[in-house]
């Protein structure tokens, strides 16, 4: 998959996050997980985490499903690749 350069400073704007990249770590690990638990995980806030899983999610580096109230979220299928990258570091 082939990124413009714009669509590449999002994803490197969206990675330039310590949280964002320990949530990344998270999912890679665990795959699809709840708002809650990462926000358990991280001792953030709900809030918090939903504000950092947003940035996540509008540079397509997660994606979300909504199971009955609960909202999960995992690493796409097919991964930009910078996330790819990224989530090589991160292990």
């Amino acid at each position: 998959m082939k990124e413009s350069i714009g669509q590449t400073e999002q994803i490197f704007k969206a990675l330039a996050n310590r949280r964002r990249l320990i949530i990344l770590r998270l999912l890679s690990a665990q795959g699809s997980t709840s708002v809650g638990d990462i926000a358990s995980e991280l001792k953030l806030s709900y809030a918090a985490t939903s504000r950092h899983l947003r940035a996540l999610l509008n540079t397509n580096l997660v994606e979300q499903e909504q199971v009955n109230t609960t909202v999960n979220y995992s690493l796409p299928t097919h991964r930009p690749l910078a996330l790819q990258a990224a989530i090589k570091m991160i292990r």
